[in-house]
């Protein structure tokens, strides 16, 4: 199927570019998304005649995406997740919740617009990349942690999961064990 792009496509083209792309990738999204064109003599006449239109509307919504792409660049939001005591959440972080806490500070952000290769499943702090206009993009912060406390000490570059670490290693001291087995035996029967 050829098309003619009404905006830039990502790994397809500019606008106004004939392109040819697979049967279903036009129908079931170039088309619908009305980025695209069937690319017919009648509608090759039409793009032509509303070239200029098309491409002031596009800087426009560029112009829009700029803006506000200059106030989103580098924001940071929290996301809040259960995980075990190596870091690996029991779910992920999907778009959807990247979206969401955008949306919570004030941002006007769709699902589609953010994107992620992969779910995120471990804690830390991951760059996103949001993709307000098919030129512009930016990057935001996630930082996953277990609690806002956590969340806050990983903002400061603490790694949470060394310190938990190194707790649990203060509290059971082995070398403390084999100094005085005694203790350990009279602990063991008081216990049982």
């Amino acid at each position: 199927m050829e098309v003619i792009l009404l905006e830039r496509v990502p790994n397809l083209g500019q606008m106004g570019d004939v392109v040819k792309v697979r049967d279903g990738y036009g129908r079931n999204f170039l088309l619908p998304q009305k980025k695209a064109l069937r690319a017919t003599k009648a509608n090759k006449e039409r793009f032509d005649r509303e070239r200029v239109t098309l491409e002031a509307r596009n800087l426009d919504r560029r112009k829009d995406a700029e803006a506000i792409g200059v106030k989103l660049d580098g924001q940071a939001i929290k996301v809040i997740r259960q995980s075990g005591d190596t870091g690996q959440l029991y779910g992920s972080v999907s778009a959807r919740d990247i979206t969401d806490g955008l949306v919570a500070i004030g941002f006007n952000i769709e699902r589609h617009q953010v994107t992620l290769l992969k779910p995120i499943k471990n804690l830390g702090i991951h760059k996103v990349k949001v993709l307000l206009h098919p030129e512009v993009e930016v990057s935001v912060s996630v930082n996953v942690a277990r609690s806002m406390e956590e969340a806050e000490r990983q903002a400061k570059g603490e790694d949470v999961l060394k310190r938990d670490d190194a707790a649990e290693e203060e509290a059971v001291d082995p070398a403390s064990l084999l100094e005085n087995p005694e203790a350990v035996a009279s602990e063991a029967e008081a216990a049982a």
